[in-house]
């Protein structure tokens, strides 16, 4: 089952990934492929679990601050920075109209 240009689309807005050349097409269509196979688990019966770990006891360790007070020296390892905090990328990356991407995966 191929991948369809809105799948394609909602999942490069989701994780910020181009999908736009055909190795990134193949690579994405082999990771559901792979994933498929889940679905041929037998879960009857089997509760939903919080965690791996569930049954045993997780201890928290405490929180000692040793170190400190190295805003400035951590923020002049910053590309671009406003006030006190990073300036990270912006949220989404230029994409293809849908057509274009339509021609595209036709190719592909």
């Amino acid at each position: 089952q191929k991948v369809s240009v809105e799948v394609l689309d909602h999942l490069e807005h989701l994780a910020l990934v181009d999908f736009r050349d055909s190795e990134g097409v193949e690579r994405l269509q082999k990771a559901i492929d792979f994933a498929d196979q889940l679905h041929e688990v037998n879960t009857d019966g089997v509760e939903p679990m919080d965690s791996v770990l569930e049954d045993r006891c997780l201890y928290l360790r405490e929180d000692d601050v040793t170190e400190g007070n190295c805003t400035k020296e951590l923020l002049e390892n910053a590309r671009e920075k406003v006030e006190e905090y990073f300036v990270a990328p912006p949220g989404n990356i230029p994409l293809p109209k849908l057509e274009e991407r339509e021609t595209f995966l036709q190719g592909s």
